[in-house]
């Protein structure tokens, strides 16, 4: 009889401990937000999302793959003000050619960027890229296949105007 009480007992402690620190994490997770963050999320819903782009105007970026469908290539990407071109510099891709696409690309956390490669005619997706540059890690997903999704480095061969977020 004592074991199961004692069982029950520490059951509860911890239990309760669990639900003081979830309270207190969202307490101050509300407090941290203020009031501020309240009216910017009631400010988008009544006007719209407002999510900024970034332009990638004259930033040329490599990026090489070492895992998924693009495993061995490296493709050297080069950005106009809304237009963006891939060219294969190294693996089983060269001498492919590709087209000038359309591009957004939108910062989503510090050093990061979420890059969509659109068809210039129908805006269909045919590149999505995640972007860290303070890792240097890229994540790609490139429709079209039963694995398109690809996984590897990028770095900046040359900088643009606007500074990286």
């Amino acid at each position: 009889m004592r074991p199961i009480k004692s069982w029950r007992l520490g059951a509860a402690v911890v239990i309760a401990t669990a639900s003081i620190g979830a309270y207190a994490a969202v307490a101050s997770a509300t407090a941290a937000a203020g009031p501020s963050h309240a009216g910017r999320a009631r400010t988008a819903k009544a006007g719209g999302p407002s999510i900024k782009r970034f332009n990638l105007s004259g930033y040329v970026i490599n990026t090489d793959y070492s895992l998924g469908r693009n495993t061995g290539n490296t493709f050297q990407q080069t950005y106009k003000a809304s237009t963006v071109i891939g060219v294969p510099i190294a693996g089983p891709y060269v001498g492919t050619k590709f087209p000038r696409e359309d591009y957004v690309a939108m910062p989503i956390g510090n050093h990061e960027l979420y890059v969509a490669w659109q068809d210039t005619k129908t805006h269909a997706l045919l590149d999505v890229f995640v972007m860290d540059f303070s890792t240097g890690v890229v994540f790609d997903y490139a429709p079209g296949s039963t694995h398109p999704e690809s996984s590897g480095t990028v770095t900046v061969v040359h900088k643009g105007s606007h500074p990286l977020p």
